[in-house]
């Protein structure tokens, strides 16, 4: 999800800061779109260091085995 949305914000971005030529009052959309690229940057890091992380864990699976060789059953009704 963090690599994913990383691309898209810098999608958006570059699209409001390069491709954009329309006005809104009161917002800066070329200052908007390096806002975004910047989000989508820091996105796309974080996600590749927690991709490496998670590649990084080991884990032990620890079975413990009991031998029932040393129970002695006492003789029911089929005499075991």
């Amino acid at each position: 999800m963090g690599i994913g949305l990383g691309i898209f914000l810098l999608v958006v971005g570059a699209i409001l800061s390069f491709a954009v030529q329309d006005a809104i009052d009161g917002v800066n959309l070329i200052t908007v779109g390096y806002i975004l690229m910047a989000a989508g940057v820091l996105s796309l890091l974080l996600g590749l260091v927690l991709n490496t992380q998670r590649t990084n864990t080991t884990h032990r699976e620890i079975v413990d085995r009991h031998n029932d060789t040393d129970v002695r059953h006492r003789g029911g009704p089929e005499g075991y």
